[in-house]
């Protein structure tokens, strides 16, 4: 299933997206913004699905107009894994890491996938990552082994994890999270493809600035797994729904050297394989 968010920031509607419809998901699911738990357990995502079957859902009629919203409205912790494809490691000027690389994300980076994204004040280095997002559906903490991690995934979703690298480098005290903070730096969607339907380890992901290519790469090429990241992370901390991993991005950002930093005015594109594409025009703080 494909699952959405549609309208202006603040009061988007959840739907259900199939065959080019869009279906209102208000009676099932009318707390998704306060209780991310009910939007995206695993009882209402097999609510949703019979609903639909049973054609109980009715027709969002706006929704080719609609602005397109995050899928996760305010995700309680954006976890990020740093350097997790060895040929960006390479050209971050590091070692391949030997376990997950984590730093977080604020919750209100978070916005939609076409919404216009504000280079920070005193900025030189705004840079691009497209990124495979996992998103919890339920509780994940002490799992045994990864091969209990698909059971608390809802689904995945495409991410931009924007950087700025002289903040999160040069003065970040020994943190990332200083180049990663900024309002905006996180847009995800279009929508969230429920785990069911997506094999993580095998997606193309790409991403271009002004219409250039930039990053052309897959997820196969992931020095650490979906699976291992969730069982990894439960160890340390309690996972919750609604929750959003990203799992690291691919070579090709402007941090190599081989292309310029982003400036007001530039678009940028990323896409995931089945999870969609964004477009960010990036304007000024």
């Amino acid at each position: 299933m494909k699952l959405a968010r549609l309208g202006p920031a603040g009061a988007e509607v959840p739907v259900l997206l199939t065959d080019g419809s869009a279906f209102d998901l208000r009676p099932i699911v009318a707390d998704a913004t306060a209780r991310q738990e009910h939007y995206l357990s695993p009882s209402a995502l097999s609510e949703i699905r019979q609903a639909h079957a049973d054609g109980r859902l009715e027709p969002f009629a706006q929704a080719e107009q609609a602005r397109i919203g995050s899928p996760i409205p305010r995700p309680g912790s954006v976890l990020c894994i740093g350097q997790n494809y060895a040929a960006h490691a390479a050209e971050s000027g590091a070692e391949p890491p030997e376990v997950p690389i984590l730093f977080f994300k604020p919750a209100n980076t978070v916005t939609g996938p076409n919404d216009p994204v504000a280079i920070p004040r005193n900025s030189s280095k705004t840079d691009w990552e497209v990124e495979l997002g996992v998103v919890i559906g339920s509780r994940a903490l002490y799992l045994d082994s990864p091969a209990q991690a698909r059971e608390h995934i809802a689904g995945f979703v495409t991410v931009n994890d924007f950087s700025e690298r002289d903040f999160q480098l040069a003065v970040s005290g020994g943190q990332w999270s200083k180049g990663k903070g900024a309002p905006g730096f996180a847009p995800v969607g279009p929508h969230l493809v429920t785990a069911d339907e997506v094999d993580p380890q095998n997606l193309h992901l790409r991403s271009w600035v002004n219409g250039e290519p930039r990053q052309d790469s897959s997820t196969a090429d992931m020095i650490f797994g979906v699976d291992h990241i969730v069982w990894h992370l439960s160890q340390y901390m309690a996972l919750d729904p609604g929750d959003v991993i990203c799992t690291g991005t691919p070579q090709g950002v402007a941090l190599s050297g081989r292309f310029p930093y982003l400036q007001a005015g530039d678009v940028v594109e990323v896409e995931i394989e089945a999870l969609g594409r964004q477009r960010t025009e990036m304007t000024q703080a």
